[in-house]
């Protein structure tokens, strides 16, 4: 009987005869009780009109910890989120944060060793310490600004600026200019700005097997095709890309442990020097946006475009602080050694997850195979 109901009232909504016979077909088919529960029920949805889901960016923007999970990384580096993270240290003997007020200093684990190695690393080869930037927000996803991608925990920026031989206060960390490294007209590096140390830099972050981009901006490509000598192998992980005038972009590959991250496509074999990167010195890398209004990725996407398991990473408890789950050289933080008792277990990964690259313009089309990070568009039309 109550079958026979619902179909009576969905054949009639669909013909737009409305509550009307919906109340007319409850009183022929239903027991009186189950009609005036359910009319009451129409009026309660009636009444409350339905909300828009909430954007993602504003959830992940919104946390102030990470997880108190293992470390795992799940879908893409422009589209998911990641559980588990720890922060690097504010100062470190051979590191400064740059904007704290962002709370972007998270990371999976191992970017998070990676970026103190470097830091070490750098100092032995001349280079005074690192100034980091954005690593990825305490539970990655997308951002309430800035960058498509940084969202599982495996991206890093680094400024081309050297580390001062002071500790800076947090209002100089919060307003100091990093150096812009290329001429916007020319597109090439400005030589009075570049030194060796800049390419011995480059090439450490590169020698690490972990690594597998590093995204500057094409006339620092150019300088270091038109520079390196001898060995140039390093060459075929920096990739030329809008924006990275003032830092370049450090990207590892899912690690151990997270089946549901989705890796992104192998680099060239060759160094990068040739017609790929003479294409950037044309009009049409930098022609104007034909739709400069269109909104961005992140602006769009709600937990349905995100992998499923970021519900889960959202709702995980965290830490009992920041400091537990920071990173201190080889010590383990006390987020991942000892997660809370209560702390549920983050979902399986399915094969079939909904990680992949946003359009730049719309994040609801199909997931490429490839795709890289959009850290700014192109210039705008003037």
């Amino acid at each position: 009987m109550i079958e026979a109901w619902r179909l009576a009232w969905y054949d009639a909504a669909i013909a737009g005869t409305g509550v009307r016979f919906m109340k007319s077909s409850m009183r022929s088919l239903c027991p009186r009780n189950a009609v005036l529960a359910a009319a009451l029920a129409l009026a309660g949805l009636a009444a409350q009109p339905a909300a828009a889901e909430e954007r993602a960016k504003d959830l992940f923007g919104a946390e102030k910890l990470p997880t108190a999970t293992a470390p795992q990384s799940f879908g893409f580096y422009s589209k998911g989120c990641f559980a588990g993270g720890v922060a690097i240290p504010m100062d470190g003997p051979t590191w400064q944060v740059m904007r704290p007020s962002r709370n972007r200093r998270w990371g999976h684990p191992a970017m998070i060793a990676l970026i103190e190695r470097l830091s070490r690393d750098a100092v032995a080869d001349g280079w005074p310490g690192l100034l980091i930037g954005d690593i990825a927000q305490p539970r990655g996803g997308p951002m309430l600004s800035g960058h498509a991608s940084h969202q599982i925990g495996l991206d890093a920026d680094i400024w081309l600026t050297p580390m001062p031989d002071r500790t800076m206060t947090r209002a100089q960390r919060e307003t100091m200019s990093a150096t812009l490294m290329v001429d916007d007209k020319t597109h090439l590096v400005k030589d009075a700005l570049w030194t060796p140390a800049h390419t011995r830099l480059l090439k450490r972050a590169a020698s690490y097997p972990e690594v597998e981009r590093i995204l500057v901006n094409p006339g620092i490509k150019k300088k270091l095709c038109d520079t390196v000598k001898g060995d140039r192998s390093w060459l075929r992980k920096i990739r030329p890309f809008w924006g990275h005038d003032y830092h370049f972009h450090m990207r590892i590959g899912c690690q151990p442990g997270s089946p549901n991250c989705k890796a992104q496509e192998a680099t060239p074999e060759d160094d990068g020097c040739g017609k790929p990167l003479a294409w950037w010195f044309t009009q049409e890398p930098w022609r104007p946006n034909k739709n400069p209004d269109a909104p961005k990725a992140r602006d769009l996407m709600t937990m349905a475009n995100l992998p499923k398991e970021c519900r889960a990473v959202l709702d995980a408890p965290g830490p009992a602080s920041a400091e537990a789950a920071t990173y201190h050289g080889d010590a383990v933080p006390v987020a991942v050694a000892v997660p809370e008792p209560e702390a549920p277990s983050l979902p399986a990964v399915t094969a079939s997850g909904t990680a992949g690259l946003p359009s730049p313009v719309n994040a609801f089309t199909a997931t490429p195979e490839v795709g890289v990070p959009v850290p700014r568009p192109r210039p705008p039309a003037k």
